[in-house]
């Protein structure tokens, strides 16, 4: 490893690779991080999808100063049940609200989808709850392999098929334990406190994020929807009263070996590149 590589810090545990903390990390009087976030989605929400570029620049420049959170939740309930003729207009417009979130946002995701399987969102939601039960850093990498194979791949996210499969390419985790997990009361209990929290949060719909700070006497700053990177730096410095300290760049070499797969928008928001850039 060279010595510009020991430069950086790779969590597995928070399933990200980010440069070595500022002197500003921890809270001297707690030793721990100033802000909370929870994220609210649905793996199958585009929207959700889209804000994956945002994150993981939070995580690259500013992850010292906050831990993350996510919790699912299911905005399709009406799929869960055996798909009939009444749903067809319903899947016709997943799939055309796919293709303009594509469009506007440029993370890819084809609509497409929809018509070429037929899906019950809870079984993708339980399956990546069921990977959790092997330790956070496995379940943050099992989701984002079942979304690539959902936005990127058209793969039925739904089917036993394609979550074992995605199970084979998160390096570490236990698969026939995760076979055994997806048909597991564990798992469901899990979702089911996930469920739980959206309620308490407030949370009606997806992406949302919920900040909170170090005084537990205040209430979290909750935001619906997706925003420009900007304004998720403005809430946190805001939180804190002060400026936060940008860590130093990660090399491109280095993101790219961790992730392994990048959508070319997520390298374009992280690096402060256009799309032309990148594809150069």
């Amino acid at each position: 490893m060279s010595r510009k590589e020991e430069t950086f810090v790779c969590d597995d545990e928070l399933g990200l690779c980010c440069p070595e903390e500022p002197s500003s990390f921890y809270l001297p009087e707690r030793g721990k991080k100033p802000i909370e976030i929870y994220i609210f989605i649905d793996p199958l929400c585009p929207e959700c999808w889209a804000l994956e570029p945002i994150i993981k620049k939070l995580q690259m420049e500013y992850s010292p100063y906050f831990t993350l959170k996510t919790f699912l939740g299911n905005e399709l309930k009406s799929l869960n049940q055996p798909c009939g003729s009444k749903n067809g207009s319903q899947l016709k417009q997943l799939a055309k609200t796919y293709n303009e979130t594509a469009k506007r946002t440029g993370m890819p995701c084809d609509g497409d989808v929809w018509t070429d399987n037929t899906f019950t969102p809870y079984n993708a939601i339980i399956g990546v709850k069921a990977a959790e039960l092997q330790g956070k850093a496995i379940g943050f990498k099992y989701l984002r392999r079942l979304r690539e194979a959902l936005f990127l791949h058209k793969r039925n996210i739904a089917s036993n098929e394609v979550l074992i499969d995605c199970s084979k390419e998160v390096e570490g985790m236990d698969i026939e334990e995760f076979k055994k997990d997806i048909h597991s009361q564990s798992a469901t209990k899990a979702f089911q406190s996930d469920v739980k929290t959206t309620k308490e949060m407030g949370v009606t719909s997806v992406p949302t994020l919920v900040f909170f700070n170090d005084d537990v006497e205040e209430p979290g700053l909750k935001v619906t929807g997706l925003y420009d990177y900007h304004v998720y730096v403005n809430i946190m410095e805001d939180m804190l009263d002060k400026e936060m300290e940008k860590c130093p760049p990660l090399p491109l070499e280095a993101f790219l070996k961790f992730y392994s797969l990048v959508a070319a928008k997520e390298i374009s928001v992280v690096f402060d590149w256009t799309l032309e850039e990148v594809e150069k």
